[in-house]
């Protein structure tokens, strides 16, 4: 089974909530803390868009792959912040 690994920057410390594709995820149930890393018990994608299929695109024609963001919100001297499209690293599987 694949999982993802994705890594919590320096400057966030916990209470932060975690998003996936804009989705919620609840600790414990679709992903856990492991030192300074977020592991998901599933395979997460970022989609990179080669050269052909930008052209496509450009043209009119769609191409469709997986393309998971992961989002931290959180604090920071009182103040909202949110930490977007942070790196994954699949970390078994393929």
């Amino acid at each position: 089974m694949a999982r993802s690994r994705v890594r919590i920057p320096p400057h966030v410390s916990p209470p932060f909530e975690v998003f996936v594709s804009g989705v919620p995820q609840k600790e414990g149930e679709d992903y856990r803390v492991e030192g300074d890393a977020l592991v998901f018990d599933r395979e997460l994608r970022k989609d990179k868009i080669s050269g052909w299929r930008w052209f496509l695109g450009a043209w009119g024609v769609g191409t469709y792959r997986q393309n998971d963001s992961v989002d931290l919100r959180y604090e920071r001297g009182g103040r909202p912040m949110v930490a977007e499209g942070l790196e994954i690293e699949l970390i078994d599987g393929q």
